[in-house]
């Protein structure tokens, strides 16, 4: 299944392989921690967009799009203008590169982000594979 990024069909799709992708579970066997995508408007994207994620072993346990962060506590929240999301995307940045350069903000511990590469890169990797199309 493929979707526009970002809508809420995109997010779902995005559980979806997360959750039958053999790779993926076998990188990502060991995070814990939920996160949040917070993608700022910017071009044809007009309105702030957040979406959850509850990664748990490899795993998918679910995902929302959410109207605010509030009160909540994600493990995790990357933070970035919708082009940076999308050049991730894309393939044009390198989504290490843009954490260490700031181009994507992460709130939560850098440290355990660092030492999970590989399952940050496996995660983009299935991002990349259902996204058809950037708004």
């Amino acid at each position: 299944m493929s979707a526009v990024f970002p809508s809420p069909e995109w997010l779902k799709a995005l559980e979806g392989k997360l959750n039958t992708d053999e790779q993926y579970a076998r990188i990502a066997k060991n995070w814990e921690g939920d996160l949040v995508f917070q993608i700022e408007p910017e071009g044809n994207l007009k309105e702030r967009v957040i979406f959850y994620l509850d990664l748990w072993h490899g795993k998918c346990r679910g995902t929302e799009v959410w109207d605010e962060i509030a009160d909540k506590t994600p493990a995790f929240i990357l933070k970035a203008s919708y082009g940076n999301f999308a050049r991730i995307l894309k393939g044009e940045l390198d989504p290490m590169q843009a954490m260490l350069t700031r181009k994507l903000g992460v709130k939560g511990n850098m440290a355990v982000m660092m030492r999970s590469v590989p399952t940050v890169l496996d995660f983009v990797r299935c991002a990349r594979d259902i996204t058809n199309e950037i708004v």
